[in-house]
């Protein structure tokens, strides 16, 4: 039996991971920090609401097996490029460091479609540092997602988004070959690829990009 430690479990993939991870028998408890209390109970769930900003006041409770990393954001919904990088870089790093501490085995990440710390955009960027920090990392394992154009329901609306998903629905079928992991995929099958890749417990670091996850996922 596990402990499953997760951040961004209110997110489009975070959420639908919690629910799988608290109806797994492979888990005895999952631990979610947040930053304020989403109502949610379960007798396997233990919720920590935080201030992400305060990292010695949460270090000590980041203790578990296993680190499912979901959270993210936009540079639009962000406000800024220094708070979005502090969403999906700052805050990743310092929980990965506290797992690392604790001994937790596994640490898995939500990164992106074309990810690379030497782009010259941004939101690619960062989330290319992010791995490259996790591939130079002490972790048993490291598993890296690069899901492409998510489809499902948002809390939020993101006009881009929707507009991008109804086009790649609408032409899905050219997405074959050499450009198969461009094809949009759902929230729900990120969610459980990323759940069926931390019970293989494969050691090492791996990436796995968008089609491997609708075949895992699926």
């Amino acid at each position: 039996m596990k402990t499953a430690l997760i951040i961004g479990s209110t997110g489009l993939i975070g959420s639908e991971l919690l629910d799988t991870l608290l109806e797994s028998p492979a888990y005895d408890k999952v631990i979610t920090f947040v930053k304020r209390d989403t109502g949610k109970t379960h007798a396997k769930l233990t919720q920590h609401i935080i201030d992400f900003d305060k990292p010695e006041s949460y270090q000590n409770l980041v203790v578990g097996d296993d680190f499912f990393c979901t959270i993210g954001t936009t540079i639009k919904k962000a406000g800024s490029k220094e708070a979005f990088r502090k969403v999906d870089f700052v805050y990743p790093q310092q929980f990965a460091n506290f797992a690392l501490k604790s001994n937790v085995k596994q640490f898995l990440t939500i990164s992106s479609l074309g990810a690379d710390k030497a782009s010259g955009n941004f939101y690619l960027k960062t989330k290319g540092e992010i791995e490259d920090f996790l591939k130079n990392s002490n972790f048993e394992s490291v598993a890296i997602l690069r899901p492409s154009l998510l489809l499902g329901d948002r809390k939020e609306f993101r006009l881009g988004e929707k507009l991008g998903a109804v086009f790649m629905k609408i032409f899905s079928f050219i997405f074959i070959g050499s450009i198969k992991k461009y094809k949009p995929i759902e929230s729900d099958t990120v969610a459980k690829a990323l759940f069926r890749i931390a019970q293989k417990n494969k050691k090492g670091f791996d990436i796995y990009e968008s089609d491997e996850l609708q075949q895992i996922g699926n």
